[in-house]
């Protein structure tokens, strides 16, 4: 896959919107998640696979950089899961739109193979099995699991109901999406 001049340079604007965006995230989730998601979505479409991919992995790092999070820095293997929830949302998206280039039922479905992963690995394993050894209290471990489940997938629909709006504002500006509706 090979990532044009034009796809980077705005691969390195979601990238700056989404780091500036997490400086925000100690006010609540509920406003750094659906814009995280939006970018996210916002990248399959116009720049491609592999630069959403790229972003998929970096923000979660850049997250945890700014913000601190004590869960994170107790159990760092969360990392690593939000990571791929971010990178099947993606990948479902850019494979329902280049299947049968429905761009609702590709977001949709994507938040919610997303929300399903994290809610099993981070909600389902990890925080059961490591959470407590890592001295937090139970309600910080409880509130952490409805955060990487139930969140997760409010927040994603969020994102994505965001997403049709910038769409449709990035193509009326004459922005080409990078995932071909099928058929095309």
């Amino acid at each position: 896959m090979k990532i044009s001049a034009k796809q980077a340079a705005f691969t390195a604007v979601l990238l700056t919107l989404a780091i500036v965006s997490q400086f925000l995230k100690n006010l609540s989730v509920y406003l750094t998640g659906p814009i995280i998601n939006l970018i996210l979505m916002t990248a399959v479409s116009f720049c491609g696979l592999l630069p959403a991919l790229i972003l998929s992995v970096i923000t979660p790092v850049t997250s945890f950089l700014i913000t601190g999070s004590p869960l994170m820095a107790a159990i760092p293997v969360i990392i690593p899961c939000v990571m791929l929830g971010n990178a099947v949302l993606v990948l479902v998206m850019w494979l329902i739109r280049r299947k049968n280039g429905n761009i609702s039922l590709a977001w949709l479905l994507g938040a919610i193979v997303k929300s399903g992963v994290m809610a099993g690995l981070i909600s389902g394993i990890v925080i059961p099995t490591l959470g407590p050894s890592t001295g937090l209290p139970a309600p910080a471990l409880a509130a952490a699991r409805f955060t990487f489940s139930a969140t997760q997938l409010i927040t994603a629909c969020i994102g994505g109901i965001l997403f049709l709006a910038v769409r449709a504002a990035l193509k009326k500006a004459g922005f080409g999406e990078a995932v071909p509706a099928a058929g095309k």
